[in-house]
């Protein structure tokens, strides 16, 4: 029989994935204020062989210095700020939706990826976030030394 190491920590992994999940999905409760007041931002991440990449919705960026990525072993987060010119006078205004203000999104990331090498880029309100992944196995087995 095999000896499988015992990590503590291991479910929690599990209930931040799903903790991340619930908060993800949009809830009728929420939509008129919650979500659209702190700038919820949809996020779809898929990974392939060499690396992790996320795209977010995000319409309205005009400049650069308007969104701020991070990425940090397994987390992406992605926060910033959407201004719009008032194209109408706000006593002409009869329905506003399109959101205006700051954002933040912070995500588990499904493998272990380096800060450096990451690209981001910007088209037609979509972000596209592209992270190699971490090579090799991020766990190191330590050998005991008996005496």
């Amino acid at each position: 029989m095999a000896l499988i190491p015992y990590e503590p920590f291991r479910h929690l992994e599990n209930v931040r994935r799903e903790l991340d999940r619930f908060w993800s999905n949009d809830f009728s409760p929420f939509d008129a204020g919650f979500a659209k007041g702190f700038g919820h931002i949809h996020t779809d991440v898929y990974e392939t062989e060499n690396e992790v990449v996320a795209t977010c919705d995000i319409p309205g960026l005009e400049k650069k210095e308007d969104v701020h990525i991070e990425v940090d072993r397994n987390r992406l987060t992605v926060s910033g700020t959407v201004n719009r010119v008032n194209e109408v006078k706000e006593e002409h205004m009869h329905r506003q939706e399109r959101f205006v203000g700051r954002f933040h999104r912070s995500i588990s990331l499904p493998a272990d990826v380096s800060s450096e090498g990451v690209t981001a880029s910007y088209r037609n309100g979509v972000l596209e976030v592209r992270m190699p992944k971490l090579k090799g196995d991020s766990k190191k087995r330590i050998d005991v030394q008996f005496h």
